[in-house]
């Protein structure tokens, strides 16, 4: 059996050490912010997330760039040249054509690399959804030792367990994305309306239900673990995301442990890439559920 590598793309929002430790080769996104691009890295080596989300709220705006073929493909000829097969797990494709670009490279190497493995899933996860995905992933390797196909059908058996659940501060965010109009934009921040929103079964944001101020909505993304979750208490370790927000992050963590016992809850900020379209105050939610 040849041996293969895990490769996936920044907006799975792991922090360098959890890459290191769960041993992915990671690709960067990038952003561009006062007409300077810089690279999304698990690291922030370019621009720290609180730097960023200092610029967010000060009003600055950012426009962001998927991974592309060539980034793919040279990052793919490396693990190849080593003799090593690759499995690439990547951003949802509703999100982003970065799951399209490594597919476009797998497929032009495939004539070059005729006795090589490359697979490419598409997470159908965006931020640390991701990155619990991914988690999950090199965990069944490490406990199993599969094959890359039998790793690879077991990602795609899980893919509909990943339970993604968020909410988002400011609705303008969402207005200048076309998800929301400008008077729900404008009506929704004079009263406090916080939209609960989650990743569907085909990895697209779709908007749920409201919540009056942040607290309630924070609690209802408690409640989905109680409505979705498979022994929370248990099972594999919570993950969140959140866009500069701690305080909203240890209330979470207050609940989790209050009504589940939930102790290992791992959080992290949102990088820019994802970060420059849900504004400051994002905080995401992600779980092992029944269902999305």
């Amino acid at each position: 059996m040849r041996d293969y590598i895990i490769m996936t793309d920044s907006c799975c929002d792991l922090n360098q050490q959890e890459v290191d430790e769960l041993g992915l080769t990671v690709l960067p996104l990038s952003f561009t912010i006062n007409g300077k691009t810089y690279l999304n890295t698990p690291d922030h080596a370019e621009m720290s997330p609180e730097e960023f989300f200092a610029k967010i709220a000060a009003g600055e705006n950012s426009t962001t760039a998927a991974a592309n073929v060539g980034q793919f493909d040279e990052a793919m000829r490396r693990a190849l040249d080593a003799g090593k097969d690759i499995l690439c797990i990547c951003f949802s494709g509703a999100l982003s054509t970065t799951y399209q670009s490594a597919c476009i490279a797998a497929e032009d190497l495939k004539s070059e690399y005729p006795d090589a493995k490359i697979v490419v899933i598409d997470s159908l996860s965006a931020s640390r959804g991701q990155g619990m995905l991914l988690y999950r992933t090199v965990q069944e390797r490490r406990r199993s030792s599969p094959d890359i196909e039998t790793l690879a059908a077991y990602v795609r058996s899980i893919l509909q367990t990943q339970c993604h659940w968020f909410i988002v501060d400011d609705l303008n965010h969402l207005k200048r994305g076309g998800r929301v109009s400008a008077t729900a934009a404008f009506v929704g921040t004079m009263l406090g309306i916080k939209p609960v929103m989650h990743t569907d079964s085909e990895g697209r944001l779709i908007p749920m239900s409201k919540a009056r101020g942040t607290r309630a909505a924070l609690k209802a993304l408690v409640d989905k673990v109680e409505e979705l979750g498979v022994e929370p208490d248990k099972n594999q370790p919570l993950f969140i995301c959140h866009a500069n927000c701690p305080d909203s992050v240890a209330y979470v963590k207050e609940l989790l442990e209050e009504r589940f016992g939930v102790t290992d809850v791992r959080a992290d900020f949102i990088g820019p890439v994802i970060g420059a379209h849900t504004g400051c105050g994002t905080l995401g939610l992600f779980f092992v559920g029944t269902q999305r």
